[in-house]
């Protein structure tokens, strides 16, 4: 790829509910653009974007990939995101590198959930949006009912740039309202059309669409709002600047209908990404941080060369690939480059133009290109990348929390050895992936965002390193407290010939406030206990409540008072009031009327309204609390708090329940008592456990 300037760069993240026909979309636009002879289809697992064998495998998009198409003089970088809730954070990471972004919604289905979530997230990074409505030929599709959707859901300021020609299995060619052309397509599935003029019957259409388009078009430039309050005609020329304005500064979204399977449409919305959305130039400065000061990146080919990676990628035969979007300057791959975030120069080999997991070398990038550098050993997603001496950061990619967790257990020793390496580098790969040991719990806990993401990961660790691995339910990090207070001595006395042991004391244990965890207080007077031995006394407590008295989960949230107690001058030993601390600790707390803790999560679910009630009645039977309940268009978010031993399988269950349409977020809120029967089963549970041990 030669050289080019930054205003003949596009960039585009291609968004959508699992199963609107993204994938479908991309693949339609490089045959198009004739970098393909032929579309590939999901079911022949031959698609540009769903290369890797787990994509075949499931016939959906895990990755995304970057698509770079070269037309008319300009270069669109293209990334087609996956739609499924499992690989948000791959919808999340494009879009933060891109200067616009594609939401595609089926005209079958409208706007679903996903829908919604992406349009979020380009609120978030300030993202001119164009709607692409798919599926135009299917049947009970509609262009207008799904026009009415978005207006409604998501952005008033959604305005169609096209109309279909004829519905369902009918469509056939598209009017451009602006121009008032018809585009009539062979129906032969290949990129050829007629331009004719708009049929008489869609003519009132026509210009009623066209009259609100202007109206929505003026209000980004004064002088042309003017003129159009005057009744003066407004040339074509100044209406497609101002359409340009308009749509980067989120002033107004087009609306382009097609059918990427058929391939009709799908010219005009190439056409449009080059003519309607804006260049790196025309995109807002990026923000840094340089310290806790803010400093503003503005998109100039002159400045310093910054860059922001945002994914990495294990090419089985390159190797690693790091995929960054350059944000200020040029650089040439025989110049380093500084990983600020690291404090490390790296060597660049080239830069890698991808198209898919194909990629030809580039020596030269510019600011607006996105492509991927091999084998750069220290950077992460996340790092910034600059010239030598800078300072400045980017802010990191915030990615969604997981909510769905399994435990792992290699299945041979040989695997135990080989597991850390092949986590660290999915960990690398993945930045919605979390790894812990559970020091409570002794779980090696792997997070993800579903079970269908934990199980190509697993998969993949399989396949590349040779590592099989065995899951279960994690355990639940229970805990113990007490809800009275109690007086205990602990008195230790061992008399075995020569030097004895003795260590006697005298505790009171007093419930505290939930979170509080554990206090000790010192209330010796007169010497009853001598003060060296007071923090041994101390140190026993804190080794002793790692077991607690009910089913050896950890004891929290109380304070034990050390008041009295006695000693021998010879016998007495820290290691003799260490013990005699376990003694006072497990009979007080008998006393003291123990109970079981649990965690309890925040819990977010947002579902068509269908599914409200299923959902709700859910929550009841997971002893869940409804804590409210909005509304989102469609969509209905319900809040709720509901214990984590009853959320492990919550995301196979709400795929089931929602047929994959619900999407759920969770974090950790709080501690609360579990109820008694409940009590019971967890320490039976817990007895058995310690026996088969």
């Amino acid at each position: 790829m030669g050289k080019h300037k930054p205003q003949d760069i596009r960039s585009i993240a291609i968004v959508a509910h699992g199963g609107a026909g993204k994938t479908s979309l991309s693949e339609a636009m490089l045959f198009n653009n004739g970098d393909i002879t032929r579309m590939g289809s999901i079911e022949g697992g031959n698609m540009v974007s769903d290369f890797t064998s787990e994509e075949h495998k499931r016939q959906i998009s895990i990755n995304s990939a970057l698509l770079t198409l070269n037309r008319n003089d300009k270069v669109i970088y293209v990334l087609d995101t996956p739609g499924y809730a499992d690989f948000i954070g791959e919808m999340r990471s494009a879009m933060r590198v891109s200067d616009s972004t594609a939401i595609v919604i089926s005209g079958l289905h409208g706007v679903e959930v996903h829908t919604g979530k992406a349009w979020e997230f380009s609120e978030d990074f300030n993202l001119p949006v164009v709607f692409y409505v798919s599926k135009l030929d299917r049947e009970n599709s509609d262009f207008q009912r799904t026009v009415t959707e978005i207006k409604e859901e998501l952005s008033e300021k959604a305005t169609p740039l096209f109309l279909p020609i004829g519905k369902e299995t009918s469509f056939k060619g598209v009017v451009d309202i602006l121009r008032g052309k018809a585009y009539i397509y062979k129906g032969d599935g290949s990129a050829a059309f007629e331009e004719t003029e708009v049929p008489p019957e869609m003519a009132d259409e026509a210009s009623s669409a066209r009259e609100s388009l202007v109206e929505n078009i003026v209000e980004a430039d004064d002088e042309l709002m003017m003129l159009y309050l005057e009744g003066e005609e407004i040339s074509e020329d100044d209406l497609h600047k101002a359409l340009r304005k308009a749509v980067a500064k989120r002033i107004l979204f087009p609306v382009i209908p097609g059918s990427s399977t058929t391939n009709v449409g799908v010219t005009q919305f190439l056409d449009s990404i080059i003519h309607v959305l804006p260049d790196p130039m025309e995109t807002r400065p990026r923000i840094a941080l340089e310290g806790e000061n803010e400093v503003m990146i503005s998109p100039d080919p002159e400045a310093p060369f910054t860059a922001l990676c945002f994914k990495i990628m294990v090419d089985p035969y390159v190797g690693k690939l790091s995929f960054i979007r350059v944000n200020s300057g040029t650089l040439n791959s025989d110049h380093p480059v500084y990983n600020v975030n690291r404090d490390e120069e790296e060597r660049i080999s080239s830069f890698r133009v991808m198209k898919g997991k194909e990629g030809e070398d580039s020596k030269d990038v510019v600011v607006g290109d996105i492509v991927a550098i091999p084998k750069l050993h220290s950077t992460h997603v996340g790092d910034t990348l600059a010239l030598k001496g800078a300072k400045m950061t980017f802010p990191p990619i915030r990615f969604p929390k997981p909510v769905y967790s399994v435990a792992l257990e290699a299945k041979s020793r040989a695997d135990e050895d080989k597991l850390s390496s092949a986590l660290h580098k999915m960990l690398e790969e993945d930045s919605t992936l979390q790894f812990v040991k559970n020091i409570e719990t002794n779980d090696n806990v792997l997070s993800g965002m579903g079970d269908l993401h934990i199980d190509i990961v697993l998969s993949r660790i399989k396949e590349r390193y040779g590592v099989e691995l065995e899951t279960h339910t994690p355990q639940v990090p229970y805990r113990e407290t007490i809800r009275k207070s109690a007086k205990a001595q602990g008195k230790h006395k061992k008399q075995s010939g020569g030097r004895g042991q003795y260590g006697d004391v005298h505790i009171e244990f007093i419930p505290l406030e939930r979170g509080s965890g554990f206090e000790f207080e010192d209330k010796i007077v007169g010497g009853s206990v001598p003060r060296g031995y007071i923090p041994a006394v101390e140190k026993g407590l804190k080794e002793v409540i790692k077991n607690g008295v009910l089913a050896g989960f950890p004891t929290v949230d109380f304070k034990a008072s050390l008041f009295f107690g006695s000693y021998h001058d010879v016998d007495s030993s820290e290691m003799a009031f260490k013990i005699a601390s376990h003694l006072a600790f497990k009979k007080g707390m008998l006393e003291a009327s123990p109970v079981l803790l649990e965690p309890i999560m925040n819990v977010e679910v947002v579902v068509p309204e269908d599914y409200l009630g299923d959902v709700m009645g859910d929550f009841n039977s997971r002893r869940g609390r409804i804590m409210g309940i909005d509304s989102k268009g469609r969509l209905q978010v319900v809040k709720a708090q509901v214990p984590l031993a009853e959320m492990f399988r919550y995301a196979i269950i709400l795929r089931s329940m929602t047929s994959g349409r619900g999407f759920f977020t969770m974090d950790y809120s709080h501690y609360e008592e579990v109820p008694g029967d409940i009590t019971k089963k967890v320490i039976a549970a817990r007895q058995e456990e310690e026996e088969e041990k």
